[in-house]
């Protein structure tokens, strides 16, 4: 079965490539803009706001879009309409387009070549990395196909020159294709940190207390557990958030936010009466702007909550057994983390209680994983357009 589903791909791909080659004579259309988004289609994303930016400055840039919607109805078969105009209109799209934007790996990439004259500006989905990625983790035939489909990236966003070393390992390019100028999404979220300063109420806050039904005096902890292969079909994040709860304060409640496939296979009659499901609201940066504590494992959205300066605590239940058999690190976890490790939820209560929390490290953890902070990413971008 898993043969024929790896044969059906492949076929798929071939296919995705003869139409291209196909319309690879036609010419490239003058601000033309493809956008791939199948990790994340939603407003808040990097490439809607960048598509955002470009219909404010020019209404003669025009647009065509992957999502990851129209992805998984492929995959289904659910659709014969976006079957067809995914193999036979999106490759003319690709073929056409002056600028393409993407935040995930295309495996389609892999069979076809740009033309010299189109840009490929992949803004990728994460702020930041603790995890083994890409080329630095993948075997076999996936990692020749994500490659191969990385080469034909002309424009890598990043945010830090660390990080612009590490995504040239992880991606398979050079650093010159290397860019640390910034995301669109920190922006958006450096915009709303300023603008809560000047605030007595945080709208965020409030949105997500009213949408949700949490309790005006409750504190909110945003539980943001990594993605684990092996728990796709079968969650075990209730045995954690259990753990969690046993000794939580009474002042606190819990926000619960997984991988999309994660959230999808969850129980949430599991759920206690002090947590909530916050897997499905569109917009992260309303969730963290909302949460007064974070608590993950190994989830790059460490990188993105830092700017808030706001606490961190590191529940890393199976440290061990993601290092030696999971993806595995870039750094030493324990030491790089701006925030408390603990390995059992019952020590939840005791750093909470005792405000263990080092701001200093946050601080500094930010000021290491950001070049910039000036909230201009997005203009810095929008000159890779203009030249």
């Amino acid at each position: 079965m898993c043969r024929n589903g790896e044969n059906m791909k492949t076929i798929g791909y071939l296919l995705f490539a003869l139409v291209y080659n196909l319309c690879r004579p036609f010419p490239i259309k003058k601000k033309k803009v493809l956008c791939i988004m199948t990790h994340d289609d939603g407003e808040a994303s990097n490439v809607s706001l960048v598509v955002k930016e470009l219909k404010k400055q020019s209404n003669q840039y025009t647009f065509s879009y992957i999502t990851k919607t129209e992805t998984q109805a492929v995959k289904g078969f659910l659709s014969l309409k976006r079957l067809f105009s995914f193999f036979f209109q999106k490759p003319y799209h690709i073929a056409t387009a002056e600028y393409i934007m993407l935040d995930n790996i295309f495996l389609p990439f892999a069979y076809i070549r740009r033309k010299k004259q189109t840009k490929v500006i992949q803004l990728w989905h994460g702020t930041g990395t603790i995890k083994k990625f890409g080329q630095d983790v993948n075997i076999g035939k996936l990692k020749s196909l994500e490659n191969r489909a990385n080469q034909n990236i002309t424009h890598l966003i990043a945010n830090s020159l660390d990080m612009k070393k590490l995504y040239a390992g992880a991606f398979g390019v050079s650093e010159e294709r290397i860019y640390a100028i910034g995301l669109p999404k920190t922006d958006e979220l450096l915009q709303r940190i300023k603008c809560s300063k000047g605030q007595v109420i945080n709208t965020d806050k409030e949105y997500i207390y009213k949408k949700y039904g949490i309790p005006i005096d409750k504190k909110l902890i945003l539980y943001a557990p990594t993605f684990r292969d092996s728990e796709i079909k079968n969650p075990k994040v209730a045995g954690q958030l259990q753990e969690l709860l046993q000794e939580l304060p009474s002042d606190y409640c819990i926000g619960l936010r997984l991988h999309p496939h994660i959230a999808k296979a969850f129980n949430e009659k599991e759920l206690d009466d002090k947590v909530y499901q916050l897997s499905f609201e569109s917009d992260l940066n309303t969730i963290l702007m909302a949460t007064d504590l974070l608590i993950t494992d190994y989830s790059s959205i460490i990188f993105d909550y830092c700017l808030t300066e706001r606490p961190m605590i590191f529940y890393a239940y199976d440290l061990s057994e993601f290092s030696d058999q999971g993806r595995g690190f870039y750094m030493d976890y324990v030491s790089y983390v701006p925030g408390p490790v603990i390995y059992q939820g019952k020590e939840l209560a005791e750093i909470i209680r005792d405000s263990a929390f080092d701001l200093k490290q946050i601080k500094a953890f930010k000021q290491t994983n950001y070049l910039y902070m000036d909230g201009e990413a997005t203009k810095r971008l929008l000159r890779i357009f203009t030249y």
